[in-house]
């Protein structure tokens, strides 16, 4: 092992430590979040798969040289990165993540676990487009702001209009897309397995 690849080093205090070692899990879950795999990650950054490997596993301390292109690649300020202590502002940084297939993705949440928001931004699509099924852990909640969303949920081939929400378990091959009407815009509110969004109603007068 070089002296890169060790964990120990100069003195530093447990609430640094504590900080980096939670970098790692933040790593993976940012990469899994996004279904990119170590080689896909690897090729975006320049970094090796095993280095990769090695960082979400707590296995290799995280530097500067190593976060910097990985914020890059995931649209996430270095703060984030590393969960640095809030400053008191309460605006949430909604820096606009391109994806390979052309949509935009808009964190609209900052908080560790539970549910998290998004807002996408999905190009104009074609109405044969062949959907490509994911499967993953969780429970998804969408909710159309403009233009027409086609969902594809299991057996089922939606559209949903503007005002229209669905909510499933994304163990449920799913797929989303827009049509040959334009551009579409939705907001996703992803939790973990079994966790789902609940809507208050208004108490009976």
């Amino acid at each position: 092992m070089s002296a890169s690849d060790d964990r120990s080093g100069p003195a530093t205090g447990d609430h640094d430590l504590q900080t980096l070692d939670a970098v790692g899990p933040r790593l993976k879950q940012l990469r899994q979040r996004r279904n990119l795999t170590l080689s896909d990650l690897a090729g975006r950054t320049g970094i090796s798969s095993s280095t990769l490997s090695r960082l979400e596993s707590g296995g290799r301390r995280p530097t500067l040289e190593l976060l910097l292109p990985l914020a890059r690649a995931h649209g996430v300020t270095l703060d984030e990165l590393v969960d640095a202590p809030p400053t008191g502002d309460p605006r949430v940084n909604m820096r606009p993540i391109a994806t390979d297939y052309g949509a935009t993705v808009i964190p609209l949440s900052r908080r560790p676990g539970g549910i998290q928001a998004y807002k996408f931004v999905l190009p104009r699509g074609r109405d044969d487009d062949e959907p490509h099924m994911h499967v993953h852990d969780g429970y998804d909640w969408v909710f159309v702001l403009d233009g027409r969303l086609r969902l594809v949920l299991g057996e089922h081939d939606l559209i949903l209009k503007p005002g229209e929400a669905a909510e499933f378990d994304t163990c449920t091959p799913h797929w989303f897309g827009a049509t040959s009407a334009g551009p579409v815009e939705f907001l996703s509110l992803i939790g973990k397995q079994g966790e789902r969004a609940h809507v208050r109603a208004s108490p009976a007068h």
